[in-house]
């Protein structure tokens, strides 16, 4: 994104992409970059261990550091670079290659300490790129890989609320929390995820001009159950629907949540953050 459209974004205090794909953008440092410039506090991005998540492992520091760089020449004092956390796992369209060594992979990366959850996991019967019974052993092992990490798990749905609900009630949703993310369902199925103690992730489709399904889900929720993410590349939203997506543009997300919401705008901003550096970095928004 050119650094003059910056200046397009709402300008609203520290937020949380708590879902990004960096290692699938062209510029990953640049896009760091961006999402400082923007007030990009947090960033989660996912790594998966049946492609090539060890890159994010070894490339992710120098993606910092040139930022950081390229901040420095620019001479942008005071902006302060977004804490980039690890999302590491398996996407149910890649279920069918998470067998037993990638389910050793995934364990040992969990250890590393910028890994924050266990995702993104689940299931996808819309696509079905693998079986539903491959999809199925896939997030069972993924939720027991959470809870027996401590950390929260970030779950992707399509077409499978239903039995995706049914299987964390049968398996537990982990002390550390859940997420579902990229939600556009009603609100009766947000509600019953977040009756479970789940967190429930909004996207650029909740910006989207008839979204307003999804707009009335985010004014049911209880406020400390609403997250915001990109999920870039994909999903820009409004106005920059089709384009491809970065962490700076959340800032359009945690906007229309806001203005789905009875409470004042920077109030809803606040929690919004809170609610992410808590459930992915431990600890209340301090920033």
């Amino acid at each position: 994104m050119p650094h003059d459209r910056l200046r397009e974004l709402p300008r609203i205090g520290p937020v949380a992409d708590t879902h990004a794909h960096l290692d699938m953008l062209d510029d990953p440092p640049g896009a760091v970059e961006n999402a400082a410039l923007a007030g990009v506090g947090l960033i989660a991005t996912v790594a998966d261990v049946t492609e090539d998540a060890e890159r994010t492992f070894e490339e992710l520091g120098g993606w910092i550091a040139e930022a950081s760089g390229r901040l420095a020449a620019r001479r942008c004092e005071g902006v302060v670079l977004p804490d980039v956390r690890i999302v590491v796992g398996a996407h149910p369209h890649n279920a069918l290659a998470f067998d037993a060594s990638a389910l050793a992979r995934l364990r040992e990366l969990a250890a590393d300490s910028r890994v924050a959850a266990i995702g993104e996991a689940g299931l996808d019967f819309h696509y079905d790129h693998s079986p539903r019974e491959d999809q199925r052993r896939a997030f069972r092992s993924s939720v027991r890989v959470a809870h027996e990490c401590g950390l929260p798990l970030v779950v992707h749905l399509r077409e499978a609320h239903a039995e995706g609900r049914a299987v964390l009630q049968e398996e537990g949703v982990p002390d550390a929390g859940c997420v579902i993310h990229c939600f556009t369902e009603d609100a009766s199925t947000a509600l019953s995820f977040a009756e479970m103690g789940c967190h429930v992730s909004f996207a650029g489709p909740l910006t989207f001009k008839k979204a307003d399904t999804v707009r009335a889900t985010v004014s049911e929720l209880p406020l400390e159950r609403i997250l915001t993410e990109t999920d870039c590349p994909f999903l820009a939203p409004e106005p920059y629907r089709g384009r491809r997506n970065e962490p700076a543009w959340v800032t359009f997300v945690v906007a229309a949540v806001a203005a789905a919401r009875p409470e004042p705008a920077a109030h809803v901003t606040r929690v919004l953050y809170e609610n992410a550096r808590r459930l992915f970095c431990g600890e209340a928004a301090g920033r």
